[in-house]
């Protein structure tokens, strides 16, 4: 992939950028993942989220199995130009794989880890395989 602005970017030494998506509108923070030079050509290409995903090692294209994929309206880089934030409308309204509006549904209360939203969709519904 070429282009100036993907020089721009300062990548992980593994060839990787740290990634947030952010819910347009309300500003929610709904996920966090990585992206490598593709994916984010690829995001900004198609207009909707695809990330790198370490475990499988390979390019995820968020919802391709669930369906709860993040159109993209914005990308922007931080100062330092080694964070992504993504500003995105997520259809479905699920963005964890949880069946959560955001990966970010437990906070730490009193030394515990207390959930603080509901599984909308149960995850077995969304991942048939």
């Amino acid at each position: 992939m070429s282009g100036t602005w993907l020089d721009e970017i300062r990548w992980t030494d593994d060839g990787l950028v740290p990634v947030i998506a952010q819910q347009a509108g309300t500003g929610k923070v709904v996920m966090f993942a990585w992206m490598n030079r593709e994916s984010l050509a690829l995001t900004n290409e198609c207009g909707y989220a695809v990330y790198w995903s370490r475990s499988r090692n390979k390019l995820w294209r968020k919802g391709e199995e669930s369906g709860n994929r993040q159109k993209v309206l914005a990308i922007s880089v931080d100062c330092d130009e080694d964070v992504i934030l993504l500003s995105i409308e997520q259809e479905g309204g699920i963005s964890c794989h949880t069946g959560r509006e955001s990966c970010f549904y437990r906070t730490l209360e009193r030394g515990v880890w207390q959930e603080n939203s509901p599984v909308l969709k149960d995850p077995a519904e969304m991942y048939k395989k």
